[in-house]
């Protein structure tokens, strides 16, 4: 129960701070470096780095067999799910940094962190309820992501619907984790997905004619290691760890919590004063969070 409730509420939580600091990394990097090309180029940085850990994990294995007891090495399904995680990623990656350019970080954020209900939502259609809670808790989350986010008057723009399909984006690469993050490697799931996702993004760099430049990455080289390392490498990791055997709606609303973190981390390095409102979406977001741990009369006598 110990090891479950790490992995439901720690390491999401861990990997939505990185996310939401990744953010001010982001709008450091876009200084120097088009968006395409910063995706592409962080993606392919973070196979480097995640190739690394992978063979850093089977050093381990081999000297102590017990490290892992969940360890499966189905080379097929890793294969497959690589693949379908890392096009679902690339094209969520690279939406959202389109649609950023048109909507700005605030509604962005709002937009992207929309998985939250998607999820469960899709979830319905594969015959997954979820408990009342679950779904008090999306609600809530989604009304303090708008008072976080959304300071002026919501207008739809087209940046915002490709914003939209980034949060399906994102729905169906944490739906795709979820299952097969049962049958193989997280590492590896991890690494191979990111692997699909560079060249994803690399598609995209090329159809825009976004190409980076040595100069280019010099001048964005701190953001392009933090968000390499720290926001694909390690919180993607720790994602695809959080979904093994645990309830992906509750996963969910925890990571979105990253918009949270977006804000504060704004607010301390790049001096953004946060209104009351803002404040506000974010305590009302925390409630979010402690109602969907809330366990059932069922679930304490199971415990």
């Amino acid at each position: 129960m110990k090891g479950k409730f790490i992995r439901q509420t720690v390491l999401p939580l861990i990997a939505a701070f990185i996310w939401g600091s990744a953010f001010v990394a982001q709008y450091l990097g876009s200084d120097a470096m088009p968006a395409y090309a910063f995706v592409t180029v962080r993606n392919f940085i973070a196979i480097w780095f995640l190739a690394l850990i992978v063979l850093m994990f089977d050093i381990i294995r081999r000297r102590n067999p017990s490290f892992d007891e969940n360890y499966v090495n189905d080379k097929k399904e890793l294969w497959k799910g690589g693949l379908l995680c890392g096009v679902a990623l690339g094209i969520a990656m690279n939406l959202q940094q389109f649609g950023i350019e048109g909507s700005g970080a605030g509604k962005s954020g709002f937009i992207t962190t929309l998985y939250v209900a998607i999820i469960p939502i899709l979830g319905l259609f594969l015959k997954k309820k979820q408990p009342l809670r679950v779904w008090i808790a999306v609600v809530i989350s989604v009304i303090g992501l708008y008072l976080l986010c959304i300071s002026d008057e919501f207008k739809m723009e087209i940046s915002d619907i490709y914003l939209l399909g980034c949060a399906l984006a994102f729905s169906i690469q944490m739906m795709l984790v979820s299952h097969f993050v049962q049958k193989v490697d997280a590492v590896r799931l991890s690494c191979l997905q990111f692997a699909v996702a560079a060249v994803v993004s690399a598609i995209f760099m090329i159809a825009f004619k976004q190409y980076p430049t040595l100069e280019m990455i010099k001048a964005s080289i701190g953001p392009l290691l933090y968000t390499a390392i720290l926001s694909s490498g390690v919180a993607y990791t720790l994602q695809i760890f959080a979904q093994r055997g645990t309830n992906i709606a509750i996963v969910s609303l925890i990571m979105c919590l990253e918009s949270v973190f977006a804000t504060l981390c704004g607010a301390v390095f790049l001096h953004e004063v946060m209104t009351l409102r803002e404040y506000f979406g974010c305590i009302i977001m925390f409630s979010a969070i402690i109602i969907s741990q809330i366990p059932s009369k069922k679930e304490v006598i199971n415990q």
